[in-house]
């Protein structure tokens, strides 16, 4: 089973838009393993919503927590532990798109972060946004991801295009760029549909 695993350089960088992306684009089946906040209409159902082909499944959380806070805060107002131990991958034959919370150095516990959910074999999507930092942020990312020994990853650009931005991280990092997905002025089947045959081969390439 391939597993692509999706974080971002911070929050509000369009994550989930990116994991319904990816999803449509290899058909791979979809995975969120912490949710914090927004249980009655949370990630998994917005990226269900989006994705349209009919191989994908959506798998449930392994921890849904109340709060929209970070999730080892979550998780202590739940009166809840989360480790990354405790996190098993659902059984599939299909790929598996897994989406991250927040950044990669999120907690989810006092000893455990983000980083720790990622296996050694996994396809590491980073979705950077431009805005002011969002290069420091972006390298710092790749730099922590590079020191736990992950090779494979890929930059996924999203919203406007940003030229000498995106041409600094692409030198600086030696990572694979992905693509940009285009800003969105709505989300929907369709607009994940084109989004994702723009980048299907180039996911297929990772």
């Amino acid at each position: 089973m391939e597993r692509y695993f999706i974080t971002g350089i911070g929050t509000e960088v369009g994550k989930t838009v990116a994991s319904a992306i990816v999803t449509q684009a290899l058909e791979a089946d979809y995975w969120k393993p912490i949710q914090a906040g927004d249980l009655d209409y949370g990630d998994a159902d917005k990226v269900q919503d989006w994705v349209s082909n009919s191989k994908s499944k959506f798998f449930p959380n392994a921890f849904a927590l109340k709060t929209p806070m970070s999730p080892h805060a979550a998780a202590e107002i739940d009166g809840l532990e989360i480790q990354a131990s405790k996190v098993i991958t659902p059984n599939t034959d299909n790929r598996l798109v897994v989406e991250g919370a927040g950044g990669v150095l999120v907690p989810i516990s006092d000893i455990e972060t983000i980083l720790d959910l990622i296996q050694p074999t996994d396809k590491v999507i980073l979705v950077s946004r431009h805005y002011l930092g969002s290069i420091n942020h972006t390298l710092l990312s790749i730099e922590i991801l590079k020191s736990r020994g992950f090779e494979n990853i890929g930059v996924l650009f999203n919203g406007e295009e940003h030229p000498t931005t995106e041409s600094i991280i692409a030198k600086m990092s030696g990572c694979t760029i992905l693509g940009r997905i285009e800003e969105l002025k709505e989300v929907t089947p369709e607009t994940v549909r084109q989004q994702a045959e723009l980048l299907k081969e180039s996911l297929l390439n990772m």
